[in-house]
């Protein structure tokens, strides 16, 4: 199966294009597109207006970051950085300004095309989602998309992106049990293996700033071996 998706990589390293471009094809990716410099990057992204970008961070002409920031001012595509940096403070300023996954090197052709098909399948489930209406109100919460912003009960509540997301899709799904897998799809755009203790910290984090006792949760509730579930009543 072709996917009509456009890639495009932005690498010094000619080995690295080369190396991602052939397994992004027989991904069936046929769209690839390179770069060599952050200013040849730009102007790709700018002409071909690609679906998903793979960025080094050390570039001959800047870093990664400085591009990323750039793109980030007019496009939400996801961006993937690519880093034979390993350090934690590194991964965590990639994510900072706006980076939606870190892939250090050296690494394996397969987590790549691995990692860039489950980027677009939540970027395409996203387009899909961006359709509905934007203002979700259930009970006693209104969710502005568009404004990425929370209100219960007439109070601003603020959320991170990742519980913004999780919070939506339990107000679409309303009294439905949720599984973890399905959480992990949605809102992260990867297979749940090695996700189970980072939902658990996201839904500990959004019960806190939900409920009146998070210890004891009314909206948020653990439906035991199969997930969550947020109690609307009257719906």
């Amino acid at each position: 199966m072709v996917n009509n998706e456009k890639i495009l990589v932005i690498d010094d390293e000619e080995d690295i294009l080369r190396l991602i471009k052939t397994v992004l094809k027989k991904e069936g990716i046929e769209h690839v597109l390179t770069a060599a410099t952050a200013k040849e990057g730009m102007a790709q992204f700018r002409q071909q207006k690609p679906d998903l970008i793979l960025l080094d961070i050390m570039l001959p002409d800047g870093e990664g970051y400085d591009v990323c920031k750039e793109i980030r001012t007019v496009s939400r595509v996801p961006i993937l950085f690519l880093s034979a940096k390993t350090e934690e403070i590194d991964k965590i300023l990639g994510f900072a300004i706006g980076g939606d996954d870190y892939i250090t090197k050296p690494f394996s052709p397969k987590e790549v095309a691995y990692r860039v098909k489950a980027q677009l399948r939540r970027a395409s489930y996203g387009k899909e989602q961006e359709k509905s209406d934007p203002i979700i109100a259930k009970g006693p919460f209104i969710l502005n998309e568009e404004k990425a912003e929370l209100i219960k009960n007439g109070e601003t509540v603020e959320l991170k992106r990742k519980e913004l997301g999780l919070m939506k899709h339990f107000l679409e799904n309303p009294n439905k049990v949720i599984s973890k897998e399905r959480l992990c799809d949605v809102v992260w755009g990867e297979d749940f293996i090695g996700f189970d203790n980072t939902i658990m910290v996201h839904i500990r984090r959004l019960r806190e700033k939900i409920e009146d006792q998070p210890s004891k949760p009314i909206y948020l509730t653990t439906v035991k071996g199969l997930g969550y579930k947020l109690v609307i009543e009257d719906e």
